[in-house]
């Protein structure tokens, strides 16, 4: 006779059915007690232990000794081999036996001289599947090796996650057992933690919420744990309820399977193999036993180390990608920032990482994976679309601190007009686990209701990998299509965006950058390697160009292809959004700058190669190769090397009107000191000439308030005694450019405490510490006392800890002023900035993005214009009202601001989490002050950003430089930049160069490409170097016709003609 119905209290059922599944209570007598039966020990433990990462072949030959579970090993970044013997009792033939290991360290599991299976007890995943079932004949002995790293999951913090690494940190495996493994128990929690899941996520208002805690409720009065052959009818209930099927309407979620792996961050790159390693043969494991997971896998990058590291891994992931469950994904080499580096640099990682994933897997990617970088760049949808790119997915602007963005789903434009579908998963996470809980926020957060019914969901632990589990692939494939929840498949992203795609008419447009309220420290931290950053940034570029014009020139010259792309991946790895942010560790910030020591190494040597190919031939003694790298004409100052290690200054002048990459000559590389002639004349193209000239500028003038002037015809720069700008005039207009009443150069010192990311954040209300740093009168004196340089320097005391030195140089010729600076910082959660009150008035300041510019608001009308009160830039930042302007160079710095008409540049932070040394030292960086006339675009301030940045280069020669000057390429408009020359990504034996150019004024223009090369044919092409069917171009007495509209970026396929040399 049936139990006559019970009354239910919501509570208390809730909780009962919570209790018995419980990992913590009763689990003598509750249903995850049962999960695992029989147990019995390994048969033997041994171990070795390392501070280096052994292959496995030289692991298995080192001296193990024994050990048991609970003995201590470590300390941090060490590595501990454990050699572990098995001996299968026989009485567990025809059932599932594990092997049950739990570490503090991550562990990876060998088995047969392979890597099988990833133990992390942070990833939950801790044992390892010897069998699915024993058979008779399966043999009972085996020997397995668990690699343990002596870090966690994230890292080794001491104290917090973020905190720098514990150095002496010990570890210890704390169980080491075969076990039998309950694979009914297993569904039946999965089944019951899904009801519970339903019943507490719908709530009390809801009809099948009650129905699904009944449903549990009753499922815990059939079932008893001790009698298996009670399940059935347990697991025919959960059937049932999940058998009832939705309606049509049901929102769609794509689950796919996901494992951000941070290239580094809380630990060191060589980590980063290993856990690439770990995690992704778990997935693979996966993937074999659930042929409907797919796996999404990002960063080429860390797919060579595979390939290098785990030849055979490897090869199970490409066999996984030709049945369409491993999907590369991304089209990057790393997980890039998306605001410092450099528009190139960006190309770059398209470049090497689409052809990577061509090459190794057949194809290339059509989404952009960038799910935890800091702020996205608004030319991004530009460069995505000429790399093959329609999709992006990210989901970090979830993390805004001020405003929510008011999409999940919508089409991103960029500068330049181009567009993606953007989609942000709504659940606003990479590491999903399959919850209810996380199903249904995807719904009821998604801000598109109504607009699209298809949403990402992206499950799998991350940031220090680990990945998917089991347990969440059951848990989604449970949810298939059941009643009061959305339709939950396991998908791709080619699905979901096809999906999307389909159904786009109704989606919104966000136009511009998708900046990141939070994090916005991240533009200054670890100031040496944003420094590393940009100076590398240069080498490679001046290498490339130099090397084309060499292969041209020269017949017997190799372009150094493979040493370059070797440079630019190592460049390209530092560009981790937690690498050149300075959001890592000690050890990672000394393996980056060990990367640009190595790119500067090289990239020097490779520039002297190409040096003395262009000069290849030439009779006579040694000279000097002097190379403009802009393309446009130039009036500097340069230093050129004496006898005896001394320098002379010298005014380089190009005369002429046109745009030009330039090489000059001076066949004596010794010039007596300015202003006096030099003892030969330096050449440049069509028999212009480059020269030294007599003095143009005004010497110093001290007052005897101990202020200083300095004034070069162009500008006129006056500082009081402690070295403070008092006066910047425009010496044609007789336009004073600093505010009345206060002085520029000011710096100010800020309190920088974080609320928690330290090295990331700098908050808003560390504006309420403003504390101007002030100088001691009588400091300032007089530097180069005039000819074609005047200076002023001066010392500056910080604090008692900290101390900084400037000199304030004026060149002939030169329409701004430099400040060369040294600091000495040790501080502790101080901030150091540079502010400059302007005579100017205007709502907007304009600010340098890759291959463009964009305007942000000086006021804080509203949350979003308040919340940029910390922005980033690059090379350049203008003040303009009608008429006139003041302009920020720098030539290393990032974070910036204006406020007002007060132009601020972020100079050194100094947080002690996750790097407690993190800044601290001696740096050294140039900023500049530019005042002009009319707009900044007729000013010429974009070009004034590049020559500080890329200034002339003088070359030694083996030989006499060539006597005639040569200029390889002329642009006709001031508008279009040519930013890169290199040889094109094809064969070592083609002659081909590609050419990128982009209009950086924001305008239509039509302009002329000269060339002096031997040209055969010009093709457009996109980034990745691939022909426009359409995009022939007529060649015209050397001239290329050109179309821009704003913004535009424009690569050109140059076919040279195959002639053995190019006479000038």
């Amino acid at each position: 006779m049936a139990a006559a119905p019970f009354l239910k209290h919501w509570r208390t059922t809730l909780e009962r059915v919570e209790k018995f599944v419980s990992p913590l209570y009763s689990t003598d007598c509750n249903l995850r007690g049962r999960l695992f039966g029989d147990s019995c020990p390994v048969a033997a433990l041994s171990s070795f232990l390392t501070p280096e990462r052994l292959s496995y072949q030289e692991a298995v030959q080192q001296d193990f000794r024994p050990a048991q579970v609970g003995d201590s090993f470590g300390p941090t970044w060490w590595t501990c081999w454990f050699r572990v013997e098995l001996t299968i009792p026989e009485a567990w033939v025809g059932q599932e036996v594990h092997l049950r290991w739990e570490s503090d360290g991550e562990g990876l599991v060998w088995r047969d001289g392979e890597p099988v299976q990833g133990l992390t007890k942070e990833g939950d995943k801790t044992s390892y599947v010897l069998t699915d079932r024993l058979g008779e004949g399966d043999p009972r002995s085996l020997i397995l090796y668990v690699e343990v790293a002596c870090n966690g999951l994230l890292g080794a913090g001491k104290g917090t996650m973020i905190a720098a690494p514990d150095p002496e940190k010990m570890f210890q495996v704390s169980r080491a057992e075969l076990a039998l493994f309950h694979r009914d128990v297993h569904k039946l929690l999965v089944d019951l933690e899904l009801l519970l899941g339903v019943a507490k996520g719908l709530g009390e208002d809801n009809q099948r919420s009650f129905q699904a805690l009944y449903t549990a409720n009753q499922i815990v009065n059939v079932c008893d744990p001790a009698e298996p052959e009670t399940f059935p009818a347990a697991q025919d209930l959960a059937s049932k309820f999940f058998g009832q099927r939705g309606g049509e309407s049901q929102h769609t979620i794509h689950a796919m399977g996901h494992c951000h792996i941070d290239t580094a961050w809380l630990w060191p790159f060589k980590e980063t193999v290993r856990k690439c390693a770990r995690s992704w043969i778990t997935a693979v494991q996966l993937m074999e036993r659930n042929p409907e997971f797919i796996f999404v896998c990002s960063q080429a990058q860390q797919l060579e180390w595979v390939r290098n590291h785990y030849p055979g891994l490897y090869a199970r992931l490409q066999e996984f990608a030709c049945h369409g469950q491993f999907v590369p994904v991304g089209g990057t080499w790393v997980e890039m920032d998306g605001n410092i580096p450099s528009g190139e640099a960006m190309v770059r990682q398209f470049l090497q990482g689409q052809n990577f994933f061509l090459q190794e897997f057949g194809k290339m990617c059509t989404e952009f994976w960038l799910p935890d970088t800091f702020g996205y760049s608004a030319q991004l949808p530009q460069i995505m679309r000429s790399c093959g790119i329609r999709h992006f997915l990210t989901q970090k602007l979830s993390w805004n601190l001020v405003n929510n963005f008011p999409h999940h789903t919508f089409f991103w434009e960029g500068l330049d007009g181009s567009r993606v579908l953007a989609h942000f998963p709504p659940g606003d996470s990479y590491g999903m686990e399959g919850s209810v809980e996380e199903v249904l926020k995807t719904v009821a957060k998604n801000r598109d209701k109504g607009r699209t019914n298809h949403s990402a969901f992206l499950f799998g632990f991350g940031d220090g990998g680990g990945g998917p589990t089991q347990t969440m692939v059951d848990r989604l494939k449970r949810l298939y299509n059941t009643d009061g929840l959305p339709r939950v498949q396991l998908s791709s992203p080619g699905q979901l965006f096809s999906m999307l795609e389909s159904d786009s008419e109704q989606l919104c447009t966000w136009v511009g950058e998708l900046f990141l309220e939070l994090h916005n420290g991240t533009y200054t931290t670890h100031a040496q390697i944003k420094k590393g950053n940009r100076e590398c940034e240069r080498i490679l570029h001046d290498v490339e160009l130099l090397s084309s014009l060499a292969l041209v020139r020269s017949t017997p010259f190799l372009y150094p292809a493979a040493q370059l792309q070797g440079l630019w991946r190592l460049l390209l790895l530092n560009q981790f959004h937690d690498v050149v942010t300075g959001s890592c560790i000690q050890l990672v910030a000394e393996e980056a700058m060990c990367h640009y020591e190595d790119i500067r190494s090289q990239g020097n040597t490779l520039l002297s190669a190409a040096a003395a190919a262009l000069c290849a031939g030439e009779p006579g003694p040694e000279g000097l190769l002097i190379v403009n790298t802009l393309p446009w004409k130039r009036t500097e100052v340069l230093a050129l090397p004496r006898p005896g290690g001394a320098h002379s200054l010298v005014l380089i002048l190009s005369t002429g009107d046109s745009a030009q990459h330039g090489l000059c000559s001076c066949s004596s590389p010794h010039f007596t000191a300015a202003p006096a002639a030099p003892a030969a004349c330096v050449c440049c193209a069509r028999g212009e000439c480059w020269r030294p000239l007599p003095t143009v500028s005004r010497l110093p003038s001290a007052k005897t308030d101990g202020s200083v002037t300095l004034d070069n015809g162009i500008i006129r720069v006056k500082l009081d005694p402690t070295g403070r700008l008092t006066s910047l005039v425009l010496v044609a207009s007789s336009r004073e450019a600093i505010a009345e009443g206060a002085v520029g150069n000011q710096f100010v010192l800020f309190d920088d405490v974080p609320l928690y990311w330290d090295a990331w954040d700098v908050m808003d209300y560390h504006l309420e510490t403003r504390k101007p740093v002030l100088g001691q009168a009588g400091t300032l004196a007089v530097g180069t006392e005039g000819g074609v340089r005047g200076s002023a320097w001066f010392l500056l005391q910080i604090s008692p800890n900290s101390r900084l030195s400037q000199e304030v140089v004026l060149d002939a010729g030169c329409p701004y002023v430099r400040f060369h600076t040294e600091v000495h910082w040790h501080e502790a959660h101080k901030f150091l900035k540079v502010e400059f009150p302007a005579r100017v008035r205007s709502p907007q300041a304009t600010y340098e993005v890759q291959f463009g510019h964009l305007q942000r608001p000086t006021h804080y009308n509203t949350s979003w214009d308040w919340a940029r009160f910390e922005v980033w830039t690059h090379r350049w930042m203008d003040l303009s009202e009608h008429g006139f302007g003041l302009a920020l160079l720098n030539d290393c710095k990032y974070g910036s601001s204006v406020r007002g008409n007060v132009l601020s540049l972020s100079l050194l932070r100094a947080p002690k989490a996750p790097d407690a040394t993190a800044d601290m030292g001696r740096h050294e960086f140039t900023y500049a002050l530019m005042p002009h006339t009319g707009s900044f675009q007729d000013a010429g301030v974009i070009q004034a950003a590049y020559s500080l940045n890329f200034p002339l280069l003088a070359l030694p020669t083996p030989g006499r430089a060539p006597v005639s000057a040569w200029s390889a390429f002329t642009v006709s408009s001031p508008a279009v930049v040519l930013e890169t020359v290199k040889k094109a990504e094809t064969n070592p034996q083609d002659h081909t160069l590609v050419l990128r150019l982009y209009e950086a004024y924001g305008s239509h223009v039509d302009c002329w490409l000269h060339t002096s090369l031997p040209v055969q044919e010009a093709v457009l092409c996109d980034l990745l170097e691939r022909r426009d069917p359409a995009g022939h171009l007529p060649l015209r007495d050397s001239r290329l016709k050109l179309t821009f509209s704003p913004f535009q970026i424009q690569s050109l396929l140059l076919v040279l003609q195959p002639t053995p040399e190019l006479s000038p």
